[in-house]
């Protein structure tokens, strides 16, 4: 079932341009992290594919989309919460940790699904398969 809620983009201009981009396309634009890249200089990031991940604000029960880098493996998604390596998760992990129902569009599908954090060996595998 659809998240409902009212939408509140991101603060982030550049969060609201790839989610607008990606959505009014219906998914076949925007779909890489290249529009997201804001230190030039970390090519290495440049045009990795995105999936847009929506969650419910843990504070404001608003809806929030926001560009995830696509991890997929038969037919399964992880969302990585490293934050390009920052020392904290970002607000959408915690979202997530508030309230598992989040919905994923990956290119022109969009499904519901239930978030879980990965622990373990499954954290380790998922890992290698995002690295």
């Amino acid at each position: 079932m659809p998240l409902k809620g009212e939408y509140e983009p991101s603060k982030a201009q550049f969060v609201r341009d790839q989610v607008d981009l990606y959505e009014s396309s219906g998914g076949t634009q925007g779909t890489t992290l290249s529009v997201l890249v804001a230190r030039e200089e970390d090519e290495r990031l440049r045009n990795l594919p995105v999936v847009i991940l929506t969650t419910l604000g843990a504070k404001s029960g608003k809806i929030r989309k926001t560009p995830v880098m696509r991890v997929e493996h038969d037919g399964s998604y992880a969302a990585i919460a490293s934050m390009a390596g920052a020392p904290n998760h970002p607000v959408w992990y915690h979202n997530a940790v508030a309230d598992p129902r989040v919905e994923l569009q990956d290119g022109p599908v969009r499904q519901d699904m239930p978030a879980r954090e990965v622990t373990g060996d499954e954290k380790a595998l998922w890992w290698a398969r995002a690295v």
